[in-house]
């Protein structure tokens, strides 16, 4: 079944009227109908199924049930459901107020902001609506006119009738008049700042709340000029596009149109009656319906007659990525473009001794600093993906142990979720790497590519058709944990004989203290070791090591490439070609199975961040729904 008709949530305010009872069937019990919400997955007020095996259930319910993927993929970018669509009925003015953006609805309320349009179904004689400013003023003047009650005197009045349409960005100061029908488009929100309410009284006998300071802060105080940049659509922003669907029953009997797998349709019947058809179900509609097509439900048809608004999510516009890269030394932040490039970066001490709320509040700062410095607005970013060494869960969003930073069960994209409000993904950060190199760097070509990143530890990623590969728990893949040496060098885990234990930065450091009786770093261990012959002894059984851990990953998963990344990588051919020779040597069937290449990463720190903004749409679990 992919048509649900829909039941709306009805609200009772004191401005509202009886319209949409007596004239569009709305069912409900009450004198008073102010709005009826017709598509909503909003908490305050959700819609009901009516038809099929999900009667009775919210749209919500749906959602949660048949999964995500019934929004469609432009919809993969939203934290929750989208929109939320209503019909109006303003029998008196309505209160005078503003919507938040996004980031500080966020960070005030825990929920969107809220950009909305609004369709005018009819309107009285001498109908309008406020909307923005007639000229710009200052803040002060702004709270001065509240003050003294003249506020009316420096809003837009704007006449409107039946066919009008308006499109109101969050920040403008708006309010809809007397004797005006209206059908709504809107974020998923329920945010209102109430400036003025011409003194009225609520059900409670006071005066109904204002919100002063938070209009202050939000309210965009320069007149709002209207265009028609949304033609051919009757509104079309980042978070929705509305097309009329009309039939005259003359001339135009049916239409038809066809849901793709890229967004759900929202069908809101403003007049007429009729029937609608889609995979051999028919339903009848008339006027105040309100119908949900499922993405990916193919063509449907309409016949009879109607004036309708038809709601979808198109791809947003220059799409940003968000890549957090978490060291136990250093994070690295970076605003990763389209084509993986990274449009611009910053990296500050990890601290991690600190308690991990506090990294995170100012990693979660340093992106909002990062994206304000370079002028990119919230809504341009689709997604977030953070980087963490150590055993993460991905489906849960929680970094289980990390001994780099010192964090054990923390619900890392429930914190993030505070300042970002967007879809946030996690991965462990050897697996961001490898996807970065995969995507941008030196694997670009290929989409089984396996990394291993030779560093104070050793840490292993797995690609395999261009996605991270993880297995079914949690945890990720330790490549640097498999056993070489049976009861040989002590790992920092506790078991003996490991990769990590012979092949990292710390290893190889080890081992030339214990030849030469000096400490020396990995450039000049490799550089010695041209003319020393212990040194030399200690770097071949280095790479010896080394060559055995990679053929069996090799004989495991056969990929087409094997990266070397980390600071022992800087060798290059001093590496690779011994290694190459011995994956020829030893790999099972040797020279006549496919042996595959073996090269040095080429994004240094940038692949992290490429990797984890990259982790969005390649299986990864993020912050879920909560409508």
């Amino acid at each position: 079944m992919s048509i649900l008709k829909l039941r709306p949530s009805c609200k009772d305010y004191i401005w509202g009227g009886s319209r949409l009872k007596d004239e569009y069937g709305i069912e409900y019990d009450g004198e008073v109908l102010a709005e009826a919400w017709e598509l909503s997955c909003h908490p305050d007020g959700p819609s009901y199924i009516v038809n099929g095996r999900y009667a009775g259930k919210t749209l919500q319910q749906y959602t949660q049930e048949e999964g995500k993927d019934v929004l469609g993929t432009h919809c993969r970018r939203f934290r929750d459901f989208p929109i939320l669509t209503k019909f109006i009925d303003a029998k008196d003015n309505l209160s005078i107020q503003v919507h938040p953006d996004n980031r500080y609805a966020l960070k005030n309320e825990g929920q969107y902001g809220k950009t909305e349009m609004w369709y005018v179904m009819d309107a009285g004689k001498d109908a309008f609506l406020y909307y923005g400013f007639k000229k710009e003023i200052s803040r002060e003047e702004f709270a001065r006119r509240i003050q003294e009650d003249s506020l009316l005197e420096a809003l837009n009045a704007v006449p409107v009738q039946k066919g009008d349409v308006l499109f109101i960005e969050s920040g403008t100061i708006h309010a809809i008049g007397k004797n005006i029908l209206i059908a709504e488009i809107q974020q998923n929100s329920n945010i209102t700042y109430r400036v003025y309410d011409y003194g009225r009284i609520g059900k409670d006998g006071k005066k109904r709340d204002l919100h002063i300071e938070k209009a202050l802060a939000v309210t965009n105080r320069i007149p709002i000029v209207r265009d028609n940049s949304s033609y051919p659509h009757v509104a079309d922003c980042d978070y929705f596009t509305v097309d009329k669907l009309n039939l005259d029953g003359k001339v135009m009997q049916k239409l038809t149109g066809k849901v793709s797998e890229e967004s759900f349709a929202s069908i809101l019947i403003l007049d007429g009656e009729g029937t609608i058809s889609n995979q051999g179900e028919t339903l009848d509609y008339k006027k105040g319906d309100s119908f949900f097509l499922s993405a990916g439900s193919g063509k449907y048809t309409m016949k009879g007659t109607c004036d309708a608004l038809n709601t979808t999510i198109r791809a947003k516009a220059a799409q940003v990525r968000i890549g957090i890269d978490i060291g136990g030394t250093d994070t690295r932040i970076g605003l990763v473009d389209v084509h993986q490039k990274i449009i611009a970066s910053q990296t500050i001490k990890t601290n991690a001794a600190r308690p991990a709320k506090e990294v995170i509040r100012e990693i979660g700062k340093t992106v909002l600093a990062l994206l304000e410095k370079q002028k990119i607005a919230m809504e341009q970013c689709v997604g977030a993906g953070i980087g963490v060494p150590g055993t993460v869960d991905r489906k849960r969003g929680i970094v289980r142990y990390s001994n780099n930073i010192r964090w054990e069960d923390v619900d890392i994209v429930k914190e993030m979720e505070a300042y970002l409000p967007i879809p946030i993904y996690i991965a462990n950060d050897a697996d961001c790497a490898a996807l970065g190199e995969t995507i941008a760097g030196a694997g670009r070509d290929y989409q089984d590519v396996i990394m291993l990143t030779l560093g104070t530890g050793v840490g292993g990623g797995i690609v395999l058709d261009g996605s991270i590969y993880e297995g079914k728990g949690i945890g990720g893949s330790e490549l640097g944990h498999m056993v070489i040496v049976e009861d040989g060098e002590q790992c920092t885990y506790g078991r003996k004989g490991c990769l990590e234990a012979y092949v990292s930065a710390t290893a190889l450091i080890r081992d030339a203290r214990r030849a030469v009786g000096k400490e020396l770093t990995p450039e000049e261990i490799f550089s010695m070791a041209k003319e020393d012959r212990e040194l030399k002894e200690v770097t071949d059984s280095y790479i010896k090591r080394l060559g055995t851990g990679i053929v069996n990953i090799v004989n495991i998963f056969r990929p087409q490439l094997v990266l070397l990344g980390g600071e022992i990588s800087a060798q290059g051919e001093v590496l690779t070609e011994p290694l190459t020779e011995s994956l020829a040597q030893s790999c099972f069937g040797k020279k006549k199975s496919k042996i595959p290449e073996i090269r040095v990463a080429s994004l240094g720190n940038e692949a992290g961040m490429i990797g984890a903004a990259a982790v969005e749409g390649r299986n990864a679990a993020h912050s879920t729904a909560s409508g």
